[in-house]
This record gives C-alpha cells, structure tokens and sequence, in this order.
C-alpha cells in the first residue's frame, strides 16, 4: 500500500499561517486545513490565503470541517440545523481543494440522555443531508471516531461501523490517537481495510495529547505495520508545532513500512 504524510495543527487556528511553509521542507506532501478560527473557508479572505498557501508550497489538503459549538446530534432544531448547515458549507469550498473532508459525530445533552435512540436518529439523519451534499461536489465525508468521553456518539467500531452503512457520501475517518483512548487500537485496526482517511498521533491512553509519534503509549510498530499492509492514501500525522511535525515524521518513515 502508498500511504502519503499530511500534517495537521489544530492549535494553530488562531494563528499565522507562516508555519504551513516549512511543511513541504521537512517532508510532508500535505496539509490537512482545520477549518475554524482564521482558517475558516467560508471567509473569502481566509479562503484565499489558505489557497495561496498551497500553490506556493505545492501541498496536497485535505480539510476538517468545524466542530466548535456545532452537534449534528442536537435535539435543540436550530443549533442541528446550524450544524449541519456549517458542515456543507465547508464541504462547498473544500470541493475546491480536496476530495477529503474529516467530520466530527454529534454528542449526547442532557436532554438527549433521555431519548439516546432520537439522537441516533437525527445524527443519522444529518449525515444523509450531508452525504447528498458532499456527493453533489465530489467530496467524501469522513467521519471521525471520538475519544473516551461518555457522551461522544463513534467511540467504538461498531457504532461508527452502523452509524455510516449504506450512506452515499460519506466515509470513516479512523483517529489512531482517540481510539487509544478508548483501549481500541486492535478493535479499530481489524477494520482498518473499511477506512477512507487516516489521522495519526501519540497520548498515554488517558486524554488527547497529540504528542509526536513515540512519545505515548500506542505500539507503533505493529499499528504502522498494519497500516501499510492495509490502507493506502492521505495519513495526518497531527502534532502542535514544527518540531513536533519532523519528529513524528522520522517515526513515521520508520514504522509504516
């Protein structure tokens, strides 16, 4: 299998986009765009800086759509509208620079704990409108298994398994780094030949840390090897910084071979 680093910073959002530069120089072929705070594609500004950074480097994208405040499980109508309605319009401008969009499952209110199968259900449902609308531009939504937080819909294969059957449009994203923190590297990887996209980072098995490769707790070497053997395509090595990014990289080389 052909796997191709992407490198990713979700703590960046907030920041200058001067770090994607070094990108290209230390190795990666692409950049997977976290489309939120000044990186938002909706904000024609953003949008052309964002492309700028791309033709000038020559990186491939791939995006993650915004997931801050947003739950594609609401019951509460207007914020699942809203949701769904932000998910499509990154989908819309991402069509013009990737055929990958990451996107995060819903979540369970305080409300939702007393109908949990309604809110599978309007989950479900939003991932169908967003399907429809990712198949229109050509993109595939990818969604994203979640870490160990209770009330976080896709934590286990299973669930994310079903949630996604049988819908046009829409693929998985397996995160190495949240299914860690779960205890389900193994259960994830049985099903790794079922996955559209890839996202790979490091933590101690008990919180998100997206340390560099090597630097928690996951067994690389046999995760990497599997993964090679496996899947071929985008894999988004996420990290904080530049440094980070080189020595995630190098671990990479070594163990997804």
């Amino acid at each position: 299998m052909s796997l191709v680093p992407y490198f990713s910073a979700s703590s960046k959002i907030w920041e200058s986009r001067d770090w994607v530069y070094g990108l290209e120089e230390i190795g990666y072929a692409g950049w997977e765009i976290v489309a939120d705070g000044k990186y938002r594609l909706d904000n024609p500004e953003n949008f052309a800086a964002v492309r700028e950074n791309l033709e000038s480097t020559g990186l491939l994208a791939t995006v993650h759509a915004p997931y801050s405040d947003l739950n594609l499980a609401s019951l509460n109508y207007p914020i699942w509208r809203e949701s769904i309605r932000q998910t499509c319009c990154c989908i819309q401008h991402a069509a013009e620079l990737t055929d990958r969009v990451t996107v995060h499952p819903g979540f369970v209110s305080p409300v939702g704990k007393l109908v949990p199968e309604k809110v599978w259900e309007m989950q479900k449902t939003a991932l169908v409108e967003i399907g429809k609308c990712a198949e229109d531009h050509g993109v595939l939504a990818c969604v994203e298994n979640m870490i160990s937080i209770k009330d976080f819909l896709c934590r286990y294969p299973e669930e994310i398994l079903g949630l996604t059957e049988g819908i046009a449009g829409i693929g998985i994203t397996l995160d190495v780094g949240h299914a860690n923190t779960n205890g389900l590297v193994d259960a994830f990887l049985a099903h790794v030949t079922e996955v559209d996209h890839l996202h790979i980072h490091d933590n101690h098995g008990q919180s998100d840390e997206h340390l560099a490769l090597g630097d928690g707790t996951i067994p690389w070497e046999k995760v990497g090897r599997v993964i090679a053997r496996d899947y071929s395509g985008p894999a988004v090595i996420e990290g904080r910084n530049l440094e980070e990014a080189k020595r995630s990289l190098a671990a990479f080389r070594k163990w997804f071979v």
